[in-house]
């Protein structure tokens, strides 16, 4: 996802991993955070305290009090990732000469969608649906570090209905089942170098796969605080879900065959905690603040397992660190029908030297955002945001012996490769918010309110 690499990055494992990963271009190692198209325009800065509309019930459910009545959005983003591996020295010679991934970057469109529906003066329903994880990279078929990687794709998608509570007019509180599916297919090359029967040059070796999806369940929460000098304060949670993915690992060749066949392993996605501050400085203008934990250290070593034999045919140290990210942006009304927005965000990557792959050559990034509003008439307003993500850092990759784990599966050989990688993104995302019946009228009791 992301290109900021680790946003799009790459989806993922290897054929001996099961998740590692694609990035996304816009959370944490394989996370996506695109998932409001106002909330970008802010570098999702407020995202939890409602900056993003209905749609910021992805980060705090109980945003969608602010909105009176029958809401509908639908945002659609397209995530366009550049990166590049380029080999160096310290690679294994019989792969080096076969030269850098090229472009690994694929396009993606990730839709989202978010509902509200005002039961009465105190109950609000709520529904979300969207992709917390996923997106694709590919190399090219034939490099050298074909050994970690030739394809890798990951898709998730996540239904959340919620139920939110008004407490009062200064407080709401809300929670909802988290429900998601995960998938994810991977291939890269054996690793086979030469000796019998494994005679195989090393220009046309031939690729293994993993193939594998599960479903899990979790649960959202949160709260949001309004007070009458403008300030809306929101906290959000969405909790880890445990994934326990089967599918099974293809080989091309009999004699590794012994390696094939079902396998499963257990995964735990991260839990998040964002925080959203939104003041109103005038009746036109608005600042927002924001910040994100990812619990990533919770994706430790990660056991591959043959379900016909019970064994651990591999494993997968992603031994991420915790990811966190910290955004500013400004909102104006420029006109009753237009608001321009604008943010910035630098975000701190699980990922480092220490456990950076050609799967996902993620680092620390930092993201530039642009957006607009427009009230088409007072039901229908349309959205706009442009974000550029741009890797910061270092972006060094050391694979083999005592680093890597991938070529082992079915060879047990150690593959080095040493690399550099550079990476961007630029995303484009366009939605809409449709207000069913009544226009929506004003949200907070405070003199001076922020609006959707």
């Amino acid at each position: 996802m992301s290109g900021h690499i680790r946003g799009l990055a790459l989806a993922g494992l290897s054929a001996s991993a099961l998740i590692a990963g694609l990035g996304d271009v816009k959370a944490g190692a394989f996370g996506i955070r695109e998932q409001s198209t106002q909330a970008q325009g802010l570098a999702f800065a407020g995202a939890a305290s409602g900056s993003g509309g209905v749609s910021s019930m992805f980060w705090n459910p109980a945003v969608i009090t602010m909105a009176p009545g029958f809401v509908k959005e639908q945002n659609l983003s397209f995530i366009n990732l550049s990166a590049r591996i380029r080999p160096e020295a310290g690679t294994s010679a019989n792969f080096a000469g076969l030269g850098g991934s090229g472009d690994i970057g694929q396009g993606a469109v990730v839709p989202a969608g978010a509902t509200s529906y005002q039961l009465n003066d105190r109950i609000w329903l709520g529904f979300a649906t969207g992709a917390p994880f996923g997106l694709v990279t590919k190399p090219r078929q034939n490099w050298a570090g074909e050994a970690y990687g030739r394809s890798n794709r990951i898709f998730s998608l996540a239904f959340n209905p919620v139920i939110a509570y008004k407490v009062n007019e200064w407080l709401s509180v809300a929670a909802g089942p988290n429900i998601q599916y995960f998938r994810l297919t991977l291939r890269q090359a054996t690793g086979v170098l030469s000796g019998p029967p494994f005679n195989i040059p090393v220009t046309n070796l031939p690729s293994t796969s993993l193939k594998g999806d599960s479903w899990g369940i979790g649960f959202t929460a949160g709260a949001v605080i309004t007070a009458p000098t403008g300030t809306t304060l929101g906290v959000g949670y969405r909790s880890s879900i445990h994934q326990e993915i089967e599918g099974a690992i293809g080989v091309p060749l009999v004699a590794l065959a012994r390696n094939a066949g079902q396998v499963k392993a257990n995964f735990n996605t991260p839990d998040k905690v964002t925080v959203g501050l939104t003041q109103v400085i005038n009746p036109v203008t608005r600042v927002s603040f924001g910040f994100e934990w990812d619990n990533w250290s919770r994706a430790g070593n990660i056991g591959i397992v043959q379900r016909s034999t019970g064994n651990v045919v591999s494993s997968l140290p992603l031994n991420y660190k915790d990811g966190y990210t910290y955004s500013v942006g400004g909102e104006y009304d420029w006109s009753q029908s237009l608001t321009v927005r604008a943010g910035v965000a630098y975000e701190i990557s699980p990922i480092d030297f220490s456990n950076r792959s050609v799967r996902l050559p993620d680092s620390d990034r930092f993201n530039v955002s642009v957006g607009a509003s427009y009230r088409w008439n007072e039901k229908l307003t349309l959205l706009f945001a442009y974000s550029h993500l741009f890797l910061v850092g270092d972006s060094k990759i050391l694979s083999g012996a005592g680093r890597d784990y991938n070529e082992r599966l079915l060879t047990g050989q150690s593959i080095a490769f040493a690399g550099d990688t550079s990476g961007s993104a630029d995303i484009v995302s366009v939605g809409f918010r449709y207000v069913f019946g009544e226009p929506a009228r004003p949200i907070a009791a405070a003199p001076i309110i922020r609006k959707f």
